[in-house]
């Protein structure tokens, strides 16, 4: 394989692999669009109108320890979108650190996060390589609205909500219906505590005047990252959707699983909730569009006596994910870490450049407001 090409994005044909791959063409990052299927590969990458004339190379690869591990020797950073992450993603993150190369991924799913926190956590720090899970809109851009909570002294707690009209990928679907039947933590006192099953919560979203209803969708990501992070003792973050009869569908079958499918063995939760995302989103959505797609994080923040809220405001949610990777791949490439080891995208790549990444390309902007 040409040691030229240093960045592979796994699962390039996906709806999420494809915005990653138009988000390294803009930097000018060459890579290795890698998958199954190179035919499939190579006619959704030529589908791509940004790549035209751009230096990428597709591999098709089996999905095993040997295969990926021969296929990441000599590059520098991975770039990891195949999900859902729990059932797919081992052999990926153990060929990684095998072969030597930075790990991101695009997964939203809690389990999948803590699993790697304990099992490779320790080998990619001592290896210097950084282990970032949901490097994506969820759980990094509330990650970064946390940052710049933390800022201020004396913020210990962190009250997260994600808003927004997204529309919803056959693979996220799948892991988001998996990850939300897994159990969902928020960070108490410094501890994960569980939070009840397919259960709703009333939430006040900024801007919107009406009262809408909100889930843990899987716990999120931020409790994770700020478990044994001295400055945070609180973190819980909710999740609501504009479109509030789809997420009460959604409910719904959340709340039908645990009376029916609750008992069965991880193996078979596994497979009904591939059959119920199969059967919730069958094709692959268009490109999002700003004026449709709109998203919005807000931290509501405090200590003892101090208070502060950020809220950052922007679009095409799935778009930030292809920035975020990208510029993951651009930082590894410079050599521009901040931390290596398990973090959020935040911490290992700057929530303040992140911030700016997606500013520039007009996806995002913020108000912070001290109390």
């Amino acid at each position: 394989m040409a040691t030229s090409y240093q960045v592979v994005v796994y699962g390039a044909s996906g709806y999420t692999g494809k915005l990653v791959a138009w988000k390294l063409a803009k930097r000018g990052i060459p890579f290795i669009a890698a998958g199954r299927n190179a035919e499939r590969l190579q006619a959704e990458m030529a589908a791509i109108p940004e790549l035209a004339g751009h230096d990428y190379q597709c591999v098709g690869v089996q999905h095993d320890l040997a295969s990926l591990t021969a296929l990441f020797k000599g590059k520098q950073v991975v770039l990891n979108i195949v999900g859902p992450f729990m059932q797919l993603g081992q052999p990926v993150v153990q060929a990684a650190l095998e072969a030597g190369c930075h790990y991101f991924d695009t997964t939203g799913e809690t389990d999948w996060m803590l699993y790697l926190k304990q099992e490779y956590a320790a080998a990619f720090a001592s290896k210097e390589l950084a282990l970032c899970p949901a490097n994506s809109y969820m759980w990094t851009e509330g990650a970064i609205a946390a940052e710049i909570a933390l800022e201020t002294p004396g913020i210990d707690t962190l009250d997260l909500l994600y808003y927004g009209d997204s529309q919803i990928s056959v693979a996220s679907t799948m892991s988001f219906l998996r990850m939300c039947t897994k159990p969902m933590y928020h960070l108490k006192g410094g501890q994960l505590v569980q939070w009840p099953w397919a259960t709703t919560y009333d939430v006040a979203v900024p801007g919107v005047h009406r009262i809408l209803k909100a889930m843990p969708w899987g716990g999120a990501g931020e409790p994770v990252w700020y478990q044994g992070d001295a400055r945070v003792r609180n973190c819980s973050v909710l999740f609501a959707l504009g479109n509030q009869e789809m997420f009460m569908q959604i409910a719904g079958l959340l709340q039908q699983f645990e009376a029916e499918h609750r008992h069965l063995d991880a193996a078979a939760q596994e497979a009904v909730t591939n059959a119920i995302g199969q059967q919730v989103t069958q094709v692959e959505p268009p490109r999002e569009t700003p004026e449709v797609h709109r998203a919005q994080v807000s931290c509501l923040a405090r200590g003892n006596t101090q208070s502060v809220s950020v809220v950052l405001r922007g679009s095409c949610a799935y778009s930030q994910t292809g920035v975020f990777a990208a510029e993951a791949a651009m930082r590894v490439l410079h050599k521009q870490l901040k931390a290596v080891g398990f973090g959020s995208g935040a911490a290992i790549l700057g929530g303040r450049q992140l911030l700016a990444a997606q500013a520039d390309e007009g996806y995002l902007s913020y108000e912070i407001t001290p109390h």
